[in-house]
């Protein structure tokens, strides 16, 4: 055992490799741009992007959606009376639910 500790001993008296060491400690762990941190940082930029692109299909969803409604009046009146709950002034609407309370929506959006 005794030995081993020698060894090692001599091995940390190299002063390259000691501070190769230490500098690769101090990059690793106590630095203001770690290695950890920037792990951190790329998981982070990977879940923007992800975010990005989720609002980017869903601005390209809603423009088309909004071109249809400017150009066809049947479908912006279908619209306002799915979505809004619009009516005319001699009608009931009748609202259907399912089990878990959500509205049933033909226009595949989910309303809560």
């Amino acid at each position: 055992m005794l030995e081993h500790l020698k060894k090692l001993a001599n091995i940390f008296r190299n002063r390259y490799l000691s501070a190769t060491l230490l500098f690769l400690l101090w990059i690793t762990f106590f630095d203001q741009t770690s290695l950890i941190y920037d792990v951190h940082l790329t998981q982070k930029e990977k879940q923007l992007k992800a975010q990005k692109l989720y609002y980017e299909k869903q601005t390209i969803a809603a423009t088309e959606q909004l071109k249809e409604l400017q150009t066809n009046p049947a479908n912006l009146e279908k619209f306002a009376r799915e979505k809004y709950f619009m009516k005319k002034a001699n009608e009931d609407v009748y609202v259907f639910v399912d089990e878990h309370n959500h509205l049933l929506d033909t226009l595949n959006i989910e309303v809560k």
